[in-house]
């Protein structure tokens, strides 16, 4: 399928790895002109140098979603590389195995990096997407309609991050943007996928079993189709609905994560 982004701007805050860089490869290949925006230049060159080449211009920016203003300028610079901006995906958000015990200054770091960060981009965005009308896709998790106890500070803010998006879409769809959340299950990140290694060392289990078996046995995931997400296949969905394609798809909650039982 053409998903008809071909010489249009996107920008991926958390694109140099895991489901942003994903999404940042499918766009690529379809001819879209990408920045990819992330803490690390060495890792954001690598993804860069990752992408399919094409006509489309490709490029980095450094971003620090947590830093007052940085997140602004990381979205100016954008647009000023790219001409235009068609649309954003943020797809930042650390992941934490906290409780809601947690010291007051860890609750204000997830609050930062989860939500904050994605309010900026959004916020920063939203003045050149009404321009023509664009596309915004920002990241939920499963565990919000499953809020585990070991991860409560990190759930409620992607809760929040599900109900900013429902309202950045009722709020500017009459100027032609539309705004869709996508929650991931459980994602064969890098992190993920170093786990599985590791658990095949330590337990004795098949390697290609290991991650598996821990996903049951100790995560307690019942997961109907019995094996951890790719990142490419959530980069597929992002880009899609960054896409004309999904042009009448909007202010959703799009679970993927394999038909996870919550």
């Amino acid at each position: 399928m053409d998903l008809g982004v071909r010489d249009k701007g996107f920008l991926i805050v958390g694109g140099t790895s895991g489901m942003g860089l994903a999404a940042a490869r499918v766009l690529a290949a379809e001819g879209a002109s990408l920045v990819i925006a992330g803490r690390d230049p060495e890792r954001a060159k690598a993804a860069l140098a990752s992408l399919p080449k094409g006509d489309g211009t490709r490029a980095t920016v450094a971003v620090d979603v947590q830093q007052r203003g940085d997140v602004e300028r990381a979205v100016e610079d954008a647009v000023e590389i790219l001409g235009r901006l068609d649309g954003l995906a943020v797809m930042t958000g650390m992941i934490g195995h906290e409780p809601a015990s947690v010291s007051d200054d860890r609750w204000t770091a997830f609050f930062e990096d989860v939500l904050l960060g994605t309010v900026r981009a959004v916020r920063a965005a939203v003045p050149h997407l009404t321009r023509r009308g664009g596309t915004i896709v920002t990241a939920g998790a499963y565990s919000i309609r499953a809020p585990h106890a070991q991860r409560l500070p990190y759930a409620t803010l992607k809760s929040a991050v599900a109900t900013f998006t429902k309202g950045i879409a009722r709020t500017y769809g009459p100027e032609g943007v539309r705004a869709n959340c996508v929650a991931p299950g459980a994602i064969e990140t890098e992190a993920m996928h170093a786990m599985r290694q590791n658990f095949a060392d330590e337990r004795g289990y098949p390697y290609e079993e290991a991650l598996e078996r821990v996903m049951v046995e100790d995560w307690h995931l019942d997961i109907a189709l019995g094996r951890p997400g790719r990142p490419e296949e959530v980069g597929e969905l992002i880009a899609f609905l960054l896409s004309d394609r999904a042009g009448y798809l909007t202010g959703a909650l799009i679970n993927i994560d394999g038909g996870t039982d919550f």
